[in-house]
């Protein structure tokens, strides 16, 4: 029997020759990620275990992103513990205020990430390095606070689905709207600990920033993790980032799917979840109309320079709604500078938006943008779940950057082709 390309990425690092679903592995990890909400307890967990130097100072990633800059006393002391275990292990990739990012943008930006690299971090939505052809997943603190140790982790090899893709998606059409589209038909939990592998011609009409969005959201229909293959797209994202060897897999001709489901990309509208799971997705043809009181465009999901030309494209010239509040947070210090010297904060600026450091803050309701009761916002962010936002009886819709911008200007839910 063939493997998928994660069944390969995991039996290399066990040191087996093959792999099959269901099997429990140890492998040895590439990369150790944490934060300053998970990192906390991973360190208390380390600790607590008697653990001496960490397995590689060079193979952890400990980054400052949810509650920073500080929120308040609890989130300083939860990034002073993060910060002394930095300090006292040595730890190479530290990132903190002035240097942070929203960690899933910023490890790839950073060259962390690399085709055939196993990656595990404390944060569910670890899976998005599957754009650049890694096995990357999301683990519990304990675990992390083991493979910080050791530089191992068990898995059970995963099941597969090929999501396998054709066309090119139209021009208001972006990776979330696909990957809101895939969620809303196969349910939250339509590939739960499984692979989403995305095969087929489609994927060469998707931009790596649309691919980091689709492998970021793969969690959100229950994955294990999501993986796209490498190709001259993705090597020209790595060639200036990362240096050292690394090892492209592809899926064997053989490799057995639980099943194969066609994407036609061109078939695809602009897309949102309504409250509250990501799954309840409609088109904006369907959904539009709802008033909104607050945009926010940011995130792991879509806080990239991609994501932030195309929300000004929309607001170029443009008016944000008087009872809209818009945010906007560049996911990295590296896309902020961008951003700025592109001329982009003036646009976001003049339209009556309001331009974040990076954070992931409103994102899980932490700050910079939590929502009162009954109010409701547009998010590029990747869930909607009851609260997420702030008070639970908020709503929260996802949507791309272009349906939150063209949301902003006509203060009701709205699709970019009507301005």
């Amino acid at each position: 029997m063939g493997m998928t390309m994660s069944q390969k990425i995991l039996a290399a690092h066990a040191g087996l020759d093959a792999v099959e679903p269901g099997q429990l592995i140890k492998a040895k990890t590439d990369l150790v990620l944490g934060n300053d909400i998970t990192a906390p307890v991973a360190i208390k967990a380390y600790r607590a275990a008697g653990f001496g130097p960490v397995f590689d100072r060079e193979k952890i990633a400990l980054v400052m992103d949810h509650f920073t800059p500080n929120k308040d006393i609890k989130a300083a002391e939860q990034c002073r513990l993060v910060r002394e275990f930095a300090k006292e292990q040595d730890i190479l990739h530290f990132y903190d205020v002035g240097e942070m990012g929203i960690e899933h943008a910023l490890l790839p930006e950073k060259g962390l990430a690399a085709p055939g690299e196993l990656i595990i971090g404390a944060d569910s939505h670890t899976c998005t390095y599957g754009a650049l052809g890694a096995f990357s997943t999301g683990v519990g603190s304990t675990d992390m606070a083991a493979g910080m140790a050791k530089g191992i982790a068990w898995f059970k090899v995963p099941a597969a689905i090929n999501f396998k893709l054709t066309g090119a998606p139209a021009k208001w059409v972006s990776g979330k709207d696909v990957i809101l589209h895939i969620i809303g038909r196969i349910g939250v939990d339509g590939a739960l600990y499984k692979s989403m592998e995305f095969t087929g011609g489609g994927v060469a009409a998707l931009s790596v920033d649309d691919r980091l969005c689709m492998a970021n959201m793969a969690i959100e229909a229950g994955a294990k993790n999501g993986i796209f293959g490498v190709d001259g797209a993705a090597l020209e994202y790595l060639r200036d980032k990362v240096s050292r060897p690394f090892e492209i897999y592809s899926a064997d001709a053989d490799a057995e799917y639980d099943e194969v489901i066609e994407i036609d990309l061109s078939a695809i509208r602009p897309t949102v979840a309504l409250p509250h799971l990501p799954d309840n997705c409609k088109t904006v043809d369907e959904a539009g109309g709802i008033p909104v009181d607050q945009v926010v465009i940011g995130s792991c999901t879509n806080g990239r320079l991609e994501d932030l030309r195309a929300a000004a494209a929309i607001l170029k010239g443009r008016k944000a709604a008087k009872n809209v509040r818009v945010i906007i947070i560049p996911a990295t210090q590296l896309i902020y500078r961008q951003a700025m010297d592109e001329g982009l904060f003036t646009v976001f600026l003049d339209a009556g938006c309001v331009i974040s450091t990076p954070t992931c803050g409103p994102c899980l309701g932490g700050h910079m943008g939590v929502l009162a009761k009954g109010e409701r916002a547009v998010a590029t962010t990747n869930r909607n779940f009851v609260g997420r936002m702030g008070h639970t009886e908020s709503e929260v819709i996802l949507a791309s950057p272009a349906v939150a911008a063209a949301s902003a200007v006509t203060g009701t839910l709205s699709s970019p082709e009507n301005l």
